[in-house]
């Protein structure tokens, strides 16, 4: 109900486009969709709003890459930790995270504990985001490849690396791999193991290009179980891999919606 007040009270109230909330290990943030160049007597009343009720507020005017922190100036900042890897994740809140933290920390754990990182090995994190999983691979000794579509993910992605003394043992680059083919693939060089976390759309373009050279260890985290089947399929039938074992892990609780995670070897 405060919040419901305070932007009724607001000069644009009726151009709020979207109200977004974060939370991460040190504040909570609210994102609201507004125009650009707000009102004096508008800021004012989210400045009183946030630090009554200890929140931080961001702005965006347009698409994603707009977003901007309104108040307070700096800290607190967004970020979650993995604790089992030392790792600790910044992130805006127009990015995406795992909603669940602590959930996220048991999926982390064991897609962790499947792929088994070994230091001297070469492994992709493809769909990587943030770097949910590269940089607890990092932790490992093993060095990273991360790939994802989003710039600002990978920028962020890189910072989170630096921040964590990583940065040697991790690289990030930006492709879209809804558009993977075999010589894309093949141009990122051998990977030992790969850890595959696509959308819900799956990763039908990147099993598909799979060649010789194809990692012998794959494990592959999912949020639909319907492209997970489909994405199998392709890998059992016709890439030469061996499903292993799979588990579900309750990441939304009390719907319909469940993350899996998937082994594929082959010799």
């Amino acid at each position: 109900m405060p919040l419901r007040q305070l932007l009724a009270s607001l000069s644009v109230s009726e151009q709020v486009r979207q109200i977004d909330f974060a939370v991460g290990e040190h504040c909570t943030a609210i994102l609201l969709g507004l125009p650009a160049t707000l009102k004096a007597s508008d800021e004012k009343k989210l400045q009183h709003f946030a630090d009554q009720h200890e929140v931080v507020f961001y702005v965006q005017p347009k698409g994603p890459d707009s977003v901007y922190r309104l108040y307070p100036g700096s800290e607190p900042n967004l970020s979650y930790t993995l604790p089992e890897f030392s790792v600790e994740l910044a992130f805006l809140p127009s990015d995406f995270t795992q909603v669940n933290h602590a959930v996220n920390r048991v999926l982390v754990r064991r897609a962790l504990g499947l792929l088994d990182p070994q230091p001297g090995e070469r492994i992709a994190d493809l769909f990587c985001g943030l770097g949910n999983f590269t940089l607890p691979i990092a932790r490992s000794g093993a060095r990273v490849l991360g790939v994802e579509g989003s710039d600002g993910l990978v920028r962020r992605g890189r910072e989170s690396a630096e921040a964590n003394a990583l940065a040697s043992q991790v690289d990030f680059a930006v492709a879209n791999l809804f558009d993977c083919t075999a010589d894309s693939l093949a141009a990122l060089g051998h990977f030992d193991k790969m850890l595959i976390d696509p959308p819900r759309e799956g990763a039908m373009e990147v099993v598909s290009a799979f060649g010789d050279e194809a990692p012998k260890r794959i494990v592959y985290v999912s949020c639909n179980p319907a492209t997970l089947a489909r994405d199998a399929a392709i890998l059992v039938n016709t890439k030469g891999y061996r499903f292993v074992s799979v588990a579900a892990v309750n990441m939304f609780p009390h719907t319909a919606h469940v993350e899996s995670i998937a082994l594929f070897e082959r010799a």
